[in-house]
């Protein structure tokens, strides 16, 4: 899960380790706590794996000029130092066409079908995918939660104590609900296909 949150992530921008863990924080919230400690180690993994590489910088510092004057050059050089980044903030990564096409396999992936953090990873980052793609993706969720809910519906609400019965028709609620948003969101990714289409022809 954490490499189809990296590849994503790069898939818009190069960005260096901190960057990433807040971008991820600030993606998927709080609760995902992705630490340095496990987003370092992935980040070399991947660079061996040549899914992602260091980015070159966008442009060279900019030399600062000497002054002619001692204060001035030892001023100057104190700016430079305090401007220098830390080790760790230093290098930057991108994506590389093999990392593209392991974000393709991974969002892909047919996951466990219960498993709801690596579908809403992977609907973050569903714009990556071709249409036809994030139809597939979208279908299989649905047909997951079609049947997550024939199933809470089959096992009925009338046993336990009014609580217990509460529980399982809350489940059964937010199961209908998600498969209704899903549903739309298949229909409008069908739409704009069909829009599309009626373009490009």
């Amino acid at each position: 899960m954490l490499d189809l949150a990296i590849l994503g992530l790069l898939m818009d921008q190069p960005l260096h380790g901190y960057e990433l863990r807040k971008r991820l924080s600030e993606s998927l919230g709080p609760m995902w706590g992705i630490s340095y400690g496990s987003l370092y180690p992935a980040l070399r993994r991947l660079e061996r794996e040549g899914a992602i590489e260091s980015a070159e910088p966008a442009s060279p510092p900019t030399p600062i000029p000497a002054t002619g004057s001692l204060d001035g050059d030892l001023a100057a050089a104190r700016v430079r130092r305090v401007a220098k980044p830390s080790r760790r903030t230093r290098k930057a990564y991108r994506i590389t066409a093999a990392g593209e096409a392991r974000l393709d396999e991974l969002m892909l992936a047919d996951d466990a079908p219960d498993d709801e953090r690596t579908f809403t990873l992977k609907l973050v980052f569903c714009r990556h995918l071709a249409p036809p793609a994030r139809v597939e993706l979208l279908e299989r969720r649905r047909a997951t939660l079609a049947d997550r809910l024939s199933r809470a519906r089959r096992s009925g609400t009338t046993r336990g104590d009014r609580y217990a019965r509460s529980v399982v028709e809350h489940r059964t609620q937010s199961t209908q609900r998600d498969l209704e948003w899903v549903e739309q969101l298949l229909a409008a990714e069908r739409g704009e296909g069909r829009t599309q289409g009626a373009t490009a022809s």
